[in-house]
């Protein structure tokens, strides 16, 4: 069994209003020194071994997890015992 840590950001240069708004709001509890924030997923998928497994991490990424239009994704797979 191996659990899949999906990270999900928005690509460079995509605006991120949830994280202006986040931003603003840190602002307004004094937090100046914030400079910028980016929202983003993170999701963790249980999953069998199998022999292809980084190539079905992928695929589901691609297809369904991630919009590659605007998002950018990494992962890491961890052992479970």
């Amino acid at each position: 069994m191996r659990k899949v840590k999906i990270y999900i950001t928005l690509k460079e240069g995509v605006l991120d209003p949830q994280g202006k708004a986040v931003q603003n709001s840190l602002h307004s509890l004094e937090y100046k020194n914030v400079n910028e924030v980016r929202v983003g997923k993170y999701m963790e998928v249980m999953l069998e071994d199998t022999e292809n497994l980084e190539e079905q991490i992928d695929k589901m990424c691609d297809q369904l997890l991630a919009n590659p239009v605007i998002e950018d994704y990494t992962y890491t797979i961890e052992e479970v015992v």
